[in-house]
């Protein structure tokens, strides 16, 4: 069985940050001009994407790539000045996940032949450091064999938001690591219930260890052009911009890890760490209650709380646009106050916030999204 350093740094361990995405779904706090992992949402001063470095760090020191969207790179690099002049990468536009690490593994390739990549994104909150460090470090040991590896955290909940890895028993020499039968969709909330009830089951946080040269060869297994495309801008930057909207728009998980998993060629470390993706202002909240020291006594406060004035009122409040908010007999509200836009939901309607976005681009407002 391979054995883990406990401590420091790891030897050629690259960290990949896709940074994109416009959480619509935490709208009006997150716009396409401010998106999720430019602010700060856990109360911490730091922004999702500066924990996200702040917990890596540790682990692979300067070496950092975030890819990002053009529009962002300018906030990018102004959050995180400790990047190195090449540490971002800067899509021309949005091609989903494969095209963004796939880019980020080409120029890996070449500029270190004996990396190992981690891709984790930017707008994540991991409450539990040493397990998230020791989970890493195992998933490492196994890639420099030449698998894939994600981290598949263990769930809490049946959860219908989240995809799902299914573990297909030990993998040999490697304590605490399994191989990967398949990976499932987001199922309904009923067969979730029953994947937990299965066992074997765990979330899929998108975090994927690997070789740079093992995950575009498995890309190039289904889809050399798009292999031998990564590979041709990596080579040549300056062909980016001209290149680049020639890529498929297609995640990772669906252009590599599916089928590699078909293959056998995928593992999984189980991890329980305190993960969450804060896909809605429901889960916001959870995670900012669980973080008090004693339970609420009114509505979470994201913010002021100067601002807020409660009364037999529960829920969470965010008042980003200077004004007093006043809530009265209210009960798991959500007030969202910025300068240009206020929004007032309930917990359990959280998801639906999307379908603002959704209208207000629709009705050419997209100033407002």
């Amino acid at each position: 069985m391979a054995s883990l350093d406990v401590a420091g740094p790891i030897e050629n361990f690259w960290a990949v940050i896709p940074a994109g995405g416009a959480g619509t779904r935490l709208w009006p706090l997150s716009r396409a001009s401010a998106p999720k992992f430019l602010r700060d949402l856990t109360g911490s001063g730091r922004s999702l994407l500066q924990e996200t470095y702040d917990r890596l760090n540790e682990l692979v020191e300067e070496r950092f790539i975030v890819v990002t969207g053009a529009a962002h790179q300018a906030a990018v690099v102004e959050q995180l000045p400790a990047l190195a002049a090449d540490g971002v990468l800067a899509e021309p536009s949005p091609r989903d996940s494969m095209a963004a690490i796939g880019l980020a593994a080409a120029v890996l390739e070449l500029r270190d032949p004996d990396a190992v990549m981690g891709s984790f994104a930017a707008d994540h909150v991991i409450t539990a450091w040493p397990r998230f460090a020791e989970a890493i470090r195992r998933a490492v040991a196994v890639a420099h064999e030449g698998l894939l590896v994600t981290i598949g955290v263990e769930p809490t909940f049946p959860s219908s938001a989240f995809g799902y890895i299914r573990g297909a028993g030990p993998l040999g020499g490697h304590e605490g690591v399994e191989t990967v039968d398949c990976f499932v969709e987001k199922p309904s909330e009923d067969v979730a219930r029953g994947y937990l009830q299965e066992g074997g089951y765990r979330w899929n946080a998108g975090m994927f260890v690997v070789r740079p040269t093992v995950l575009l060869d498995l890309l190039a297994e289904s889809d050399p052009a798009f292999a031998a495309a990564l590979r041709a801008i990596a080579a040549a930057p300056e062909t980016l911009e001209s290149a680049w909207e020639d890529l498929p728009k297609i995640a990772i998980d669906h252009a590599v890890a599916e089928p590699a998993a078909v293959r056998g060629r995928v593992a999984v470390v189980p991890a329980l760490f305190g993960w969450d993706d804060v896909g809605d202002f429901d889960s916001l909240a959870t995670l900012l209650d669980a973080a008090l020291t004693a339970p609420a006594t009114g509505p979470i406060v994201l913010g002021d709380s100067d601002l807020v004035h409660a009364i037999d009122s529960t829920g969470l409040v965010v008042p980003h646009g200077g004004r007093t908010i006043a809530i009265v007999g209210l009960d798991d509200i959500v007030v969202v106050d910025t300068p240009d836009a206020v929004l007032v939901t309930t917990r359990a309607h959280a998801q639906q916030v999307k379908n603002v976005v959704a209208a207000l681009k629709a009705k050419n407002q997209s100033h407002l999204t």
